[in-house]
């Protein structure tokens, strides 16, 4: 973690307590979803649909495929 040098397993323990605290234990994987669904939407948009190309490529061809 070089953008937080200062910050040790203390200080995350800390901040875990601290947001089960603040949510509950039964609100956290709710929380924790939203976040990554937020961190998703901002890297897609910033990468132009850069999460494409992590998907396989038979999960690609069947969004794609057209039926006649």
């Amino acid at each position: 973690m070089g953008f937080l040098p200062n910050i040790g397993p203390l200080e995350l323990i800390i901040v875990l307590v601290i947001v089960v605290i603040i949510f509950g234990p039964k609100r956290i994987p709710a929380a924790a979803k939203s976040v990554g669904q937020g961190m998703r939407n901002f890297r897609h948009s910033l990468g132009g649909g850069a999460d494409d190309e992590e998907k396989p490529k038979s999960e690609i061809d069947e969004k794609t495929e057209t039926k006649v």
